[in-house]
């Protein structure tokens, strides 16, 4: 366990830049924890996930915006999740780019399909900077204020480590259902 703590302070932040980079929110809420636990700093943890998750959301706006034909191919078994991204554009306008930081499964399709549109880079970059900040901020605060619940959940699922497994499959299959019913055809 100590030297587990010991890599994590080390290359935690290295961590932390490559999973915000995709959108992780684990790695924000374990950084949180980690700075109660005194082995990360909690400014430069939220810093460091807001810069990769504002560098990681520009990436896929701009693949959607100018590799459309190169990025078709891998993104035509998500063409539905893709109308729903773009149906919920439309919808909630710009504050689906503050809202999609927050739901697994939006995260990668709402700034690919936001770049797929005509919509404005300078507000993109505008709105997602600032939803990346609120993000880190509200994620990193959040699991630092509750660290002590956390690490006492985390040491329960470590003596009962079959719960953990099941867990998250009930919420893999729960957001997978949700994704298959908004999805859906209507007859």
């Amino acid at each position: 366990m100590e030297d587990i703590l010991s890599s994590l302070s080390t290359y935690g932040y290295i961590i932390l830049f490559l999973y915000s980079f995709g959108g992780g929110m684990v790695a924000i809420i374990a950084a949180g924890v980690l700075s109660y636990a005194g082995k990360m700093d909690l400014s430069a943890s939220i810093a460091v996930a807001a810069c990769a998750n504002i560098i990681g959301s520009s990436f896929l706006f701009y693949m959607g915006r100018y590799n459309k034909k190169a990025l078709m191919p891998y993104i035509r078994d998500h063409r539905r999740k893709l109308a729903l991204s773009h149906i919920l554009m439309k919808k909630y306008g710009d504050k689906i780019i503050f809202i999609q930081k927050f739901i697994y499964g939006l995260k990668t399709l709402v700034p690919m399909t936001i770049g797929l549109t005509k919509y404005p880079q300078v507000k993109f970059h505008i709105l997602n900077t600032i939803s990346a900040i609120v993000w880190a901020v509200v994620l990193g605060i959040g699991s630092f204020m509750t660290g002590d619940i956390l690490m006492r959940i985390a040491a329960y699922f470590s003596e009962n480590t079959f719960l953990a497994p099941l867990i998250l499959l009930s919420i893999i299959g729960l957001i997978w259902f949700y994704f298959q019913t908004a999805t859906k055809k209507k007859n």
